[in-house]
């Protein structure tokens, strides 16, 4: 699109995006005392759009714990982590970090968009010309902007159809590159699904492959709040990185990468959204590092997200002769397909309505023609939760009837 008048550009963008039923708005929300329940302009839902998949945002444990941090740290970390960001609080988290996922050492970002940025740039960084990099079509957006940061600089980029782990074995043996990556999620952001990673860990093995893995959603609820790679029973070699999110599961903010000495070494002297940003607060360390001790110590938690989850795909059984295609899925995030961008938004917003706030998913963030329903379970959610909203989807999606003689 050209503007006639280039200081009419974001006028004119936004009004092309508002036909097209894809601009997004800013909503500020009241305080809530959980996850499960939302609150804006005196108004109140069931709120399926959180993250926070095992409602630890609200956890005293953590909140106390934060509390404490700021006390005894104050609210920020004052500097970058190599300057003197960098305190017993970050030290005793990566240690914990470490031992609990069975890696050997752990860094701490202040997202996951910065560590997956600095996963992929590090490794890309060495030799660019002679990097051949194999992503997932469907990684998320921040592993998007390192690929293309990465091919930026010289990288071969190649993005392999949806687990489609045939093609990749292909790719990977017809590269002469003498430096390959595999770059995938763990669990997919707007499809639920999860990567198959023993087929992907063998053909690293095989390849002499580093593989990245973004495990945003997999941490804290697969395999017993491990994640990905222990939901498959794996245990992680030295040539993975594994970029654990603290937003999600986990309740708080940040994330880490978790790898071997050296690689998180090496991330020291070359990841610039870890050198040239200030450190996460203490504080917030702090928090995490008590969030991390309720995944480990309350099972029961992430047992009834999963009692919800096996709910919601019987309950979505319901939904399939509708006009609507719930995706299989046994995380906690529960896809349902509708197709046309105005049609999830006119959905979302009848539910809203009815008291229930859904998120609609539309393109670019999903292809074209895929728009959808996020249905975000969390074990703050009870199983009428689950009943009520599957009752005002069937009411909203069942077509009409119709008099016959």
């Amino acid at each position: 699109m050209t503007a006639h008048d280039p200081w009419q550009l974001p006028a004119e963008w936004l009004a092309q995006r508002r036909a097209q039923g894809l601009e997004r708005r800013h909503r500020p929300f009241a305080p809530s005392s959980t996850s499960g329940i939302a609150h804006a302009r005196n108004r109140q839902w069931v709120n399926f759009a959180s993250n926070d998949y095992l409602g630890l945002a609200h956890h005293p444990a953590v909140i106390a714990a934060w509390q404490a941090g700021a006390t005894r740290w104050g609210v920020g970390s004052t500097a970058s982590a190599l300057v003197c960001g960098y305190t017993e609080a970050h030290e005793t988290l990566e240690s914990a970090l470490a031992a609990w996922l069975g890696f050997p050492a752990a860094r701490l970002f202040t997202s996951g968009y910065a560590a997956n940025l600095a996963a992929v740039t590090m490794l890309a960084s060495e030799s660019p010309s002679t990097t051949a990099i194999f992503a997932d079509k469907l990684v998320h957006a921040s592993l998007i902007d390192a690929l293309l940061l990465a091919r930026a600089h010289g990288a071969h980029v190649r993005r392999y159809p949806h687990r489609d782990t045939e093609t990749l074995a292909r790719w990977l043996a017809e590269s002469p590159a003498p430096l390959k990556i595999i770059v995938t999620d763990g669990v997919f952001s707007m499809d639920g699904d999860i990567a198959p990673l023993p087929e992907l860990a063998s053909l690293a093995e095989r390849h002499r492959a580093w593989l990245i893995v973004d495990d945003a959603h997999g941490i804290g609820v697969l395999g017993k709040g491990r994640g990905t790679f222990a939901h498959f029973g794996l245990t992680p070699p030295p040539h993975w990185l594994w970029i654990a999110t603290f937003g999600k599961a986990v309740g708080v903010a940040g994330a880490a990468i978790l790898g071997s000495k050296d690689a998180i070494a090496w991330l020291d002297q070359s990841a610039r959204t870890h050198i040239y940003t200030t450190a996460m607060p203490p504080a917030q360390a702090e928090a995490l590092n008590a969030a991390i001790t309720v995944i480990r110590t309350e099972p029961e938690r992430l047992a009834h997200l999963h009692r919800l989850i096996a709910q919601w795909r019987s309950l979505a059984q319901t939904l399939a002769a509708t006009a609507a295609t719930p995706l299989e899925s046994a995380t906690a995030i529960q896809p349902l397909v509708v197709g046309e961008s105005q049609r999830a938004l006119h959905l979302a917003q009848a539910l809203e309505r009815s008291g229930f706030l859904v998120p609609a998913i539309r393109p670019p963030t999903v292809p074209p023609n895929t728009a959808r329903l996020r249905i975000s379970l969390s074990a703050a959610h009870e199983p009428e939760h689950l009943v009520h909203l599957a009752a005002a989807l069937q009411n909203l999606l069942a077509p009409p009837h119709r008099n016959g003689t």
